[in-house]
């Protein structure tokens, strides 16, 4: 049976959720501390530890786990970590131990006390849905999709009507609450209007990322002592490459394009590919390397955000998490760390009700996402192809951020404070401290910054 360390009395009560997403799975975590039944449904048969799942599109894509979301993992499961690593995982200084290149500029490498966990996919997430059930009370209904909620009279969510896929048997799952995690496929705003109430507003920032993946056997000494090299797109270069190592002694190798500079996923168009990025260190990694595994294509056409916060009301009884909630630009890697936070913040409100209201927990899930979103959509508008606005403070924050990559290239102080940023331990504002805006304006600017992005540093005071 998995750790129950920490968990509060079960009040009894069924809690089902819809989809083992890494969302749904984490979700099922923290509802199993208050419910003495939690279910989750999910579409896919479940597969064995370190094997893809079906409905996880990007899962044979490079992965990596936030230092926050590390932390979450290991409160939610402890000894998590530990348990990947003597399974294959690898755990890195996020800074010292791993290559960054943002803006085109590399990021001085330096211990940080950060970490990374380098895997892939499938092995996380198989972990953690083999801690969720193994957990008191927990099952997992394999090969079975929602087809419609249930109400009660007063118009509470009471339960979800699901079909069992093998043989079309359709079953109603009585619940004091519904969570939905059934990612950006959700069926969520439909079904509101099923119920009569209206539908949240949607949010959509058209990217066009496209990714392609390989699976090497490096050369000893490729990337010496480093586990990962991360290469971040660019308005001039809008290209990005992720190599990780993982189990299994192999390297994860995805490239990715935006606004529809899609990848090849042949191995010479794809090494051609890689070779063109903004710095030589993947293409130079790979030569004499073994290719081991083809990890095909992904496309990612747009972030997406529903605004079930502005809606004026909405079913009690009803919740949902993760992607079906917002799902961002995958090149940011923020995914899975997301969900670990929106997890904890649907315990925190769970140690004051049962099934918290509606309306307060969307509240409190919006102030957690607002920070990823937007870093990342800020970070996407920096690209002259994504649509939005471009507020004067947008500029000015892009063009910050991109003087502070450059003064990285020397100062490591800066490099950890912007890897605790995407990392999701500090909100973007730390980076605008006192302290870290004087090593921004000391460091001599960057001759590959236009003369319009200095401007808008100046508007900052940073110039």
């Amino acid at each position: 049976m998995g750790s129950t360390v920490g968990f509060r009395a079960v009040r009894g009560g069924h809690a089902v959720v819809l989809g083992a997403s890494m969302a749904g799975l984490l979700a099922a975590r923290v509802l199993a501390e208050r419910y003495a039944r939690v279910t989750v449904v999910e579409r896919d048969a479940m597969p064995p530890v370190g094997a893809n799942r079906r409905g996880v599109p990007q899962g044979r894509h490079a992965h990596g786990l936030h230092p926050r979301g590390r932390e979450i993992l290991d409160e939610l499961f402890p000894g998590f970590t530990a348990e990947l690593v003597a399974d294959g995982a690898v755990s890195c200084d996020a800074l010292g131990e791993a290559r960054w290149i943002f803006s085109g500029h590399r990021l001085r490498q330096a211990p940080s006390g950060l970490s990374l966990l380098l895997a892939s996919r499938p092995l996380v997430e198989g972990h953690v849905r083999a801690r969720v059930a193994a957990l008191a009370g927990v099952s997992i209904a394999e090969r079975c999709a929602a087809r419609s909620l249930t109400t009660d009279g007063a118009g509470r969510v009471s339960g979800v009507a699901v079909q069992h896929r093998d043989s079309g048997v359709v079953q109603t799952l009585a619940s004091d609450v519904v969570v939905d995690a059934t990612g950006r496929g959700s069926r969520l705003p439909a079904w509101l209007a099923q119920l009569g109430y209206p539908s949240p507003v949607r949010e959509r920032v058209e990217v066009g990322i496209g990714y392609a993946t390989h699976s090497f056997r490096l050369r000893p000494g490729a990337l010496a002592d480093d586990g990962a090299v991360f290469i971040g797109p660019t308005p001039q270069q809008p290209r990005a490459g992720f190599l990780i190592r993982v189990e299994g002694g192999l390297h994860m190798l995805s490239v990715c394009g935006m606004l529809g500079d899609y990848p090849p996923t042949d191995l010479a168009g794809f090494a051609a590919f890689a070779a063109s990025l903004s710095v030589p260190d993947i293409a130079e990694a790979l030569r004499g390397a073994e290719p081991v595994a083809d990890g095909g294509a992904f496309r990612f056409p747009a972030s997406v955000r529903h605004r079930y916060e502005w809606l004026p009301e909405f079913p009690e009884g009803l919740l949902a998490i993760g992607d079906a909630v917002c799902s961002f630009n995958p090149v940011y890697g923020q995914g899975m760390t997301a969900a670990g936070i929106q997890a904890m913040t649907l315990r925190g409100l769970l140690a004051d009700a049962t099934v918290p209201p509606a309306g307060r927990y969307f509240t409190e899930i919006a102030r957690v996402i607002d920070t990823p979103w937007q870093t990342a959509v800020g970070a996407d508008l920096a690209f002259p192809g994504v649509t939005g606005e471009r507020t004067k403070e947008i500029q000015a924050s892009n063009a910050y951020v991109s003087r502070l990559h450059a003064a990285a290239t020397t100062d490591a102080v800066l490099g950890e404070a912007f890897l605790r940023v995407i990392g999701m331990l500090d909100p973007p504002q730390a980076l605008f401290q006192p302290e870290l805006r004087r090593r921004v304006i000391n460091h001599p600017p960057s001759h590959h910054m236009p003369e319009t992005s200095a401007a808008a540093v100046a508007e900052l005071g940073c110039a």
